[in-house]
């Protein structure tokens, strides 16, 4: 009998599902209290929120650039337009700090010289609080979706920078004289040694960059926007609801690990050449 329900990579799902059910459970025994509920939520008027969002209403979006709007989309529930933009500015401050951590880490590891005279700016750039970015990024490009996704880029930047750097510089010389010795030259090197020693860096890096992405997104629409899931979400505080608080962080982080999953999936199809943990001790 132990056996069948013992923790094993068969039943990981059932446990994962139950942990959740727990954690659920003990938020609604313990917010029973009315008190109590005021300041966390109820759980089923998250829910019941959560799925009204989804269900009720109607949403349109209109689409366009600067004041000219091309076209206008319509919506069978009043979130998805939020979702929509929310979702845009993140997968492309993911997609765009992602290309530049990637270039600049490679430019920066493969120049040891140019990495030495911009280390220090590199350094005090990292260690600026971004959040200060945020009017000055609203004032750059106003409080449309690309104020939201220059103040993400600059979170999701520096993580893949650092990772694919590291990654770099990390590569054994023994199998750059190898290489060498082969004949190998700078652009071969580049394809076939620096850039799979990088590439578990960098899916390293991008795991941590989604939940990044998101929280530059939010933290720029709560500082000026009419649309996305953190303006739902400010709106709501302003008005002491905290379900429909609950409500849209149940939802990023639905979405969250989606996009987590999506990453995950494209690693395991490019990193089929690394050894699955444990193969390399039974080697």
């Amino acid at each position: 009998m132990w056996k069948a329900i013992k923790p094993n990579y068969k039943n990981l799902r059932v446990y994962q599902a139950l942990v959740l059910l727990l954690f659920f459970g003990i938020w609604h025994l313990a917010t029973r209290n009315p008190q109590t509920a005021f300041f966390f939520g109820e759980p089923l008027k998250v829910l019941q929120r959560v799925w009204q969002w989804f269900t009720v209403g109607s949403g349109s979006l209109e689409v366009g650039f600067g004041d000219h709007t091309w076209f206008t989309l319509s919506f069978p529930a009043e979130i998805y337009s939020h979702l929509l933009v929310t979702l845009t500015e993140t997968m492309l401050a993911f997609g765009i700090g992602t290309v530049f951590g990637l270039g600049v880490g490679l430019w920066l590891a493969l120049s040891p010289l140019t990495s030495a005279i911009l280390d220090p700016y590199i350094k005090a750039s990292n260690a600026m609080p971004r959040v200060i970015l945020a009017p000055i990024f609203a004032m750059w490009f106003g409080l449309g979706i690309w104020s939201k996704v220059a103040l993400a880029v600059t979170l999701v930047f520096f993580i893949v920078f650092f990772n694919v750097y590291q990654g770099v510089r990390e590569v054994s010389p023994v199998v750059l004289a190898n290489a060498r010795m082969l004949g190998a030259n700078q652009r071969q090197l580049l394809r076939t040694v620096y850039l799979p020693s990088a590439t578990s860096w960098v899916f390293s890096s991008l795991h941590t960059s989604v939940g990044l992405a998101f929280v530059g997104v939010i933290v720029g629409e709560y500082l000026g926007s009419a649309r996305g899931v953190g303006y739902l979400i400010l709106q709501a505080e302003g008005a002491f609801d905290i379900n429909t608080v609950f409500a849209g962080i149940l939802v990023l982080t639905a979405f969250a690990l989606v996009l987590d999953t999506v990453v995950g999936m494209i690693e395991k199809r490019l990193m089929k050449w690394q050894p699955k943990s444990g193969e390399t001790e039974r080697l």
